[in-house]
């Protein structure tokens, strides 16, 4: 069972991310602030969820969070910024997007860069501790997948509806066979040697 609270702080905000790993597309971020006795028997790590399973626990979080939000850096800052920077980039636009301002911050990983003076707590597998990050997590991917299975139907041969853009076989072979499009991050390195 994942834990409701770390800080002690009513608006504690769980912050997560999602697309770091992938190839194309943008960097999503989610922060969520859940009433601070919020129990959930089936919320966790959104990689260890069904897309059913998120899809439904999506409709349960929107509804039940007291506030959350979604911010993103695209291909264009993550190239230019580097992927890390980029990524606090749309940590920072989500909290930003929150109708109130949180007084403590959860977040998941081991670094994250300061944010309005609001302390903030880094925890390693966060999104498997604490219920906030996990619905940080759950709503940042499903946001994601949204995006990246609606770039698919534009550009067909690189399986995002599947893998959203993550570096899989058949994504690889898409840009060995069509080359790169502007939703790909050039500073990334899109083929391994033996496939270029």
């Amino acid at each position: 069972m994942l834990l409701p609270n770390y800080s002690g702080y009513t608006l504690e905000a769980g912050v997560d991310e999602v697309g770091r790993g992938c190839l194309a597309g943008p960097v999503v971020a989610a922060a969520v602030i859940l009433p601070p006795d919020y129990r959930h028997q089936l919320l966790t790590d959104s990689k260890k969820l069904t897309k059913k399973l998120r899809e439904q626990l999506r409709g349960e979080l929107t509804r039940d969070a007291v506030a959350w939000a979604i911010g993103e850096a695209s291909v264009e800052e993550i190239d230019e910024v580097n992927i890390l920077n980029a990524t606090y980039l749309a940590m920072h636009r989500a909290l930003e997007a929150l109708p109130q301002q949180p007084e403590y911050l959860l977040v998941d990983g081991n670094r994250f860069k300061p944010y309005n003076q609001i302390p903030y707590a880094c925890i390693v597998k966060g999104d498997s501790s604490y219920l906030s990050i996990a619905a940080a997590s759950v709503l940042a991917k499903t946001h994601r997948d949204d995006l990246m299975s609606r770039l698919a139907q534009e550009h067909p041969h690189y399986g995002w509806e599947q893998n959203a853009g993550y570096p899989t076989k058949a994504h690889r072979m898409g840009i060995s066979s069509h080359g790169a499009t502007e939703h790909h991050r050039q500073s990334f390195t899109l083929l391994p040697k033996q496939l270029q």
